[in-house]
This record gives C-alpha cells, sequence and structure tokens, in this order.
C-alpha cells in the first residue's frame, strides 16, 4: 500500500522521468546534426521544375547549418527512373525527394525509400497533414481559375466550378490536359470524387481547348485568345502582375497537390537528409513556401504570411488526388474528353 510520503516521493521523481527521455533525444539528435555536418553537403532531387522557393529554402539551410545544399530538378516520372537507375546499380547519387504525394507513394510501393527516424519537427503537421515513418508533407499547391479582365466583365466571372458549365463559356475554355498527369489530371479526379463523372461529362460538352503548356497558357489568356484558364496553380497569380488577369477561388474550395520528402534508400549522406526533412518543417521553410502562395503544413503561421500570398496561402482546400486510383481516372478522363 502506499503511503503518503511514498507517493510524495514518486511525484518528485515524475519530472525527472519525462526530462530523461527528452535529454536523451536532444543528445540523440546533436548526433545527427553533428554528423550531417561532416557528410558536408545534402543532394536534393525535385520534381517541381523551376519553381523558385526550394533554392530559397536550400540557402536557409546552408546558412543554418553549413551543410551544403545541391538540387537536381526534373519531371517527376525522370526522377523516378533516375533513382530506379541508381538504386539497381548500388551507385545512389541523390539522398533526399522533394516531389509530389502520388509520386511519392508510387515510389513507396516500389519500397525506394528508408525511414526517416523521429525528426524534431515530425510532429508540428496539421491536419489534414501529417508525417509518417517515410513520409513528410511539406507544402501544397492549389488549384483555382484565371479570367482575362479585359474580356470578363467584374461580376461575371465563373465563381464556382459549377459555372464552368454555364453555356456562355462554350468553346471559350482553356484547361490544362486533364488525359495526362499535372493540375489537369488533379483537377479531373477532385471534381469526379465531389460532384460525379456527370460534371466532366457536361464540361465536355462546353469544348474546353486542352494542352500540356501550362505557364504558356497564361500568356494566351493574357493576350485575350481564351477567356478563362482551368486548373490555374494559384501561387503563379503572384507573376502576374500587372496583366489583365485575375485569380478566381471557387468558394467550395480548391483542388489541390502536397508536395512530400523523403530520404532514399541507401543515400550516401542520410544523416544531412534527416537534417534537411526537418528543416523543411521549421518556421523558416514553411515560411518560404507561403510567401509564394503555397500552403504551409504546419500551423501558427497566419500573421507572419506576407499581405499578398496570404489569402492564396489559407485558401480552402477542397480534395487531392488518390494514387490508387491515378490510372483508373486517366482512363476515365480520356473517354470522356476524345
Amino acid at each position: 500500500m502506499l503511503t503518503r510520503r511514498s507517493v510524495l516521493r514518486l511525484a518528485a521523481l515524475a519530472p525527472l522521468a519525462v526530462a530523461r527521455p527528452a535529454a536523451a533525444q536532444d543528445a540523440d539528435w546533436k548526433k545527427v546534426v553533428d554528423a550531417a555536418k561532416k557528410e558536408g553537403k545534402v543532394v536534393v532531387y525535385n520534381g517541381a521544375v523551376g519553381t523558385p522557393v526550394l533554392p530559397k529554402v536550400g540557402a536557409a539551410f546552408e546558412a543554418k547549418y553549413g551543410v551544403r545544399f545541391e538540387l537536381l530538378e526534373a519531371r517527376a516520372s525522370e526522377l523516378r527512373e533516375r533513382i530506379r537507375t541508381e538504386q539497381a546499380s548500388g551507385k545512389v547519387l541523390g539522398d533526399v525527394s522533394h516531389n509530389g504525394s502520388t509520386t511519392t507513394a508510387l515510389q513507396l510501393a516500389e519500397g525506394t525509400f528508408q525511414p526517416h527516424g523521429t525528426p524534431p519537427n515530425g510532429k508540428r503537421p496539421v491536419a489534414p497533414f501529417a508525417t509518417d515513418d517515410i513520409r513528410v508533407p511539406i507544402y501544397v499547391i492549389t488549384y483555382g481559375i484565371l479570367v482575362n479582365t479585359d474580356m470578363v466583365k467584374p461580376g461575371e466571372e465563373p465563381k464556382t466550378w459549377q459555372d464552368l458549365l454555364n453555356p456562355r463559356w462554350k468553346g471559350k475554355l482553356l484547361s490544362d490536359d486533364m488525359r495526362a498527369l499535372g493540375g489537369g489530371a488533379v483537377f479531373f479526379m477532385v471534381m469526379t470524387q465531389k460532384h460525379g463523372k456527370e460534371f466532366h461529362e457536361k464540361l465536355a460538352q462546353q469544348q474546353p481547348h486542352m494542352n500540356r503548356e501550362l505557364r504558356g497558357n497564361y500568356p494566351r489568356v493574357a493576350r485575350g485568345e481564351y477567356p478563362v484558364y482551368f486548373p490555374f496553380t494559384l501561387p503563379d497569380s503572384l507573376d502576374l502582375k500587372g496583366l489583365p488577369v485575375k485569380a478566381i477561388m471557387p468558394p467550395e474550395g480548391s483542388p489541390y497537390v502536397r508536395f512530400d520528402g523523403a530520404i532514399f534508400k541507401g543515400a550516401p549522406r542520410p544523416n544531412a537528409a534527416k537534417l534537411f526533412l526537418d528543416f523543411l518543417l521549421s518556421d523558416e521553410a514553411q515560411l518560404h513556401y507561403a510567401n509564394l502562395g503555397f500552403v504551409p503544413v504546419v500551423g501558427g503561421l497566419e500573421g507572419r504570411i506576407a499581405a499578398e500570398a496570404r489569402t492564396i496561402a489559407q485558401v480552402k482546400l477542397l480534395g487531392t488526388t488518390d494514387p490508387k486510383l491515378q490510372d483508373d481516372m486517366l482512363k476515365l478522363a480520356k473517354a470522356i474528353y476524345k
């Protein structure tokens, strides 16, 4: 039977029991940091080609830890094949994958990655985002609608996704290709999940002009070739200042793509890789993403995001892709949009 003195003794020892594991964790992480500095650099394979934010994040990482940051950029499919070849040959050059969640999930199923341990910032992501043993969520790309303000009067813009079905837009819609991987495929899957294939059957009757030019489509809208473009990468609106265009964020929410970080199996610099993944979830890195209009995955940054990016970085999220449905969705898109 516990006496009052025993209870008091246990109560006094409890903080020490908590402090010891915490101190051990701090010591373990210090070992990772020290080992990362000895490794000297981290090599990141990036599937978001041309996005200016990652070099800024890398420069901040270098400044903080003195670990050199090297970047290789290519399309997601090219990076997937490159690392597959590296691992098959036993000559892995990359350390960290920075890629869309769909590609990351496919590579996870192929055994491409290794566990990252327990980075101190690993528990910072807020719902619907979370870190698992392999993947670290980094940021979110959201999609909306782009309109030419010279061709579309104020108040007459398509305000919701359903407004794209208005007969007035027949033959006047420019779209990212929904039959291929990219923003168009994201839009196709999310709208199918939310509104069924009937939505796309009606949208196909609008005869949208589809291509895979992405950023090349923005000037076409600005020049007046088309009054409306979708799905438009909302962060890109910050680069279109001064042009006769306007970004629309439908109130029902934005389809989105999450970018994930993971460590390649056989990474030559595993400690530097762990340190970089942890840094991606720091306030410093997350603000770099948010200030360019991407949605951060951690909370508490709202008042620190640049005013011009705040609305975009806090847009309502509608839904994202399911890697297991990707092939079926692409087949359905090809059947509807012939």
